[in-house]
């Protein structure tokens, strides 16, 4: 019987200098991604899948600690600058964006591209407590 032979090799991380963090701040959640500026995704983290469960999800602090574990995740790439692109009206907007540039990041700019209708849809009525 023939035996596979498979070679050692060592993984090659690219260096990535310049990032994108694209930040979706939901009313339930904060979901954060960072990518290259072409649009591979390198690493991404939620609130949820950072151990918060129910309404915690959508706490600030819980966006801040989501900051932190995806800056642990994409340590190995050696990023020093990020774009910022916030998207959605959830709490845990700009406790990432502090969250990020608490962890060592440079942030260049920030861009808002939270959807805005222009008089589509009828909207939803207010909710009755």
């Amino acid at each position: 019987m023939a035996e596979k032979v498979t070679k050692n090799r060592k993984k090659i991380r690219k260096t990535v200098p310049l990032a994108h963090a694209h930040v979706t701040a939901t009313y339930n959640n904060t979901m954060i991604s960072i990518a290259e500026p072409d649009g591979k995704v390198l690493a991404w983290a939620s609130a949820g899948a950072s151990g918060f469960k129910g309404t915690r999800k959508s706490t600030p602090y819980a966006a801040t600690v989501t900051a932190e574990k995806i800056a642990e995740k994409v340590a190995p790439y050696g990023i020093e600058r990020l774009k910022v692109f916030v998207r959605g009206v959830g709490t845990g907007r700009e406790q990432a964006i502090r969250g990020l540039s608490a962890s060592g990041f440079e942030i260049d700019a920030i861009f808002d591209n939270t959807p805005m209708p222009h008089n589509g849809c009828r909207k939803r009525r207010s909710r009755r407590v």
